[in-house]
């Protein structure tokens, strides 16, 4: 049993667990045709369905139990604090698996050129008074029965009274501004707490004026939203949910990673030897000293981001994108890859970090300007 929770410790490491997620993500959520003949060659597909449902909840209980038999797993997930992300958990896997296997199912009705489910459902008329209504009083008493035992149960998670001269250790914000907390590991401050906040909410706002595919709108379909439904997946599961998760189970003193099996020693220190690029080109490549200029230092970060935002696009319009690009025309589009490439540096930072120990593509301390 030890061996098996060493080999867990070693997969949950980040620079291994985030790609084989990545990875497996766009196997399970395929975006393009290609992809999801090879999701149903694999069967992967049939996780969508009842039995799909059994095994995978089957596997997660067995899992949250064998972790349970753990000490350091059960200081971690039993926290007052933590049990809520515990029930998150849960939760987020039974409605992603509920609306695939409608999505499913649907597309599976529109290929035998049957109507989805939706359209026949929407024939029988239900009342609010008083099927509605008895709903909704049930749920009020079944979820305060729920919030009561809980209460009971569990105690709220009250500290001493806070002393500027002691700071817990870690020091974790709510899990739901743990996502930000973990962006500030890979970006400064303004970008992380600031920038994304805002690239996110506008990028929200922009989903009606740039999502132009009439298709699935009023029911449940994955084939119709490929695209659509695995980006939204990718940066709410890998992106956001991940985070939050990352932050609250595995990210122990200092702010180090932590095994889900692995005691959080507070002595435990782990060399930082993050230098930024015109660092790792100037004198480790060039073996030579930094530029005083500041534009000559740090041209190669301003080149590479300049070709990020203007190559990329066209790269990606001409080969992976077109129907999109057919889609949507020059200006969505150009809105679009936007919202995606600023979205899509999170994951390319933390891959930088992990893999090339790499803490800033352009840094200008002078400026405060650190990307």
């Amino acid at each position: 049993m030890e061996e098996i929770k060493n080999i867990i410790n070693i997969l949950a490491r980040p620079y291994i667990m985030f790609p084989t997620m990545i990875a497996a993500f766009f196997f399970i959520f395929p975006p393009t045709d290609g992809m999801m003949k090879i999701n149903r060659q694999l069967g992967i597909y049939k996780l969508w369905t009842k039995k799909g449902g059994i095994a995978i909840f089957s596997f997660m209980f067995l899992a949250f139990a064998f972790g349970l038999t753990d000490k350091n797993f059960r200081l971690i997930v039993t926290k007052p604090d933590n049990v809520p992300i515990v029930g998150l958990i849960f939760l987020v896997v039974f409605f992603l698996w509920l609306a695939m296997k409608q999505a499913y199912e649907n597309d599976a009705r529109l290929a035998e050129g049957k109507p989805p489910k939706e359209a026949e459902d929407a024939k029988e008329n239900i009342l609010v008074w008083p099927d509605l209504v008895y709903i909704e009083f049930i749920a009020i008493l079944l979820a305060s029965a729920l919030l009561i035992f809980w209460a009971i149960m569990l105690k709220a998670p009250l500290e001493q009274p806070a002393n500027p001269t002691v700071s817990p250790n870690p020091s974790k914000a709510p899990w739901y501004f743990l996502g930000l907390q973990e962006m500030l590991v890979y970006f400064d401050p303004w970008i992380a707490g600031v920038l994304f906040p805002t690239v996110i909410m506008l990028g929200f706002m922009a989903i009606p004026f740039i999502d132009n595919n009439r298709k699935g709108l009023g029911y449940y379909s994955y084939n119709q939203r490929k695209m659509a439904i695995s980006i939204f997946m990718f940066f709410w599961l890998i992106l956001w949910i991940f985070l939050i998760i990352t932050g609250t189970f595995l990210r122990g003193p200092n702010w180090n990673f932590f095994g889900p099996f692995e005691y959080w020693d507070v002595h435990k220190l782990e060399a930082l030897t993050n230098i930024n690029l015109s660092e790792i080109i100037y004198m480790i490549w060039l073996n030579q000293r930094l530029p005083t200029n500041i534009f000559l230092r740090e041209m190669w970060g301003i080149l590479l981001l300049l070709g990020y935002f203007t190559l990329t696009p066209w790269i990606l319009a001409k080969t992976l994108l077109k129907d999109v690009y057919k889609s949507l025309g020059p200006f969505r589009y150009s809105l679009f890859i936007v919202f995606m490439l600023l979205a899509a540096s999170l994951p390319i930072k933390m891959f930088l970090r992990w893999g090339f120990n790499i803490k800033y593509i352009i840094a200008i301390p002078e400026f405060f300007l650190n990307i």
